[in-house]
């Protein structure tokens, strides 16, 4: 894949991808480059997170969980941070 195309995946890897699992599946794209995607993915997940404590829209139920574990099939350490919340638990 040329530069210029995983630059733009990478301003909303959403517009390519349903969702994290198929970042893995990529043909096109090698390990590098789907931690690139999935890392920024999970910026993009956690800043609408915090937003939400702010009363605005979150993101996809699950979708932090899913890309974390997206990043460590694929060896990446570091990729399991979840949202900088202080609410902890679930329903």
């Amino acid at each position: 894949m040329k530069q210029a195309d995983l630059d733009t995946i990478l301003l909303d890897p959403a517009d390519r991808f349903e969702n994290p699992e198929a970042v893995l599946k990529a043909g096109d794209l090698d390990r590098s480059e789907k931690i690139s995607i999935l890392r920024r993915w999970l910026y993009d997940a956690n800043e609408v997170a915090v937003a939400e404590e702010e009363g605005m829209s979150g993101p996809p139920p699950e979708l932090v969980r899913r890309i974390s574990l997206a990043l460590e099939s694929l060896g990446f350490e570091g990729g399991t941070s979840g949202p900088s919340t202080t609410k902890q638990g679930g329903a």
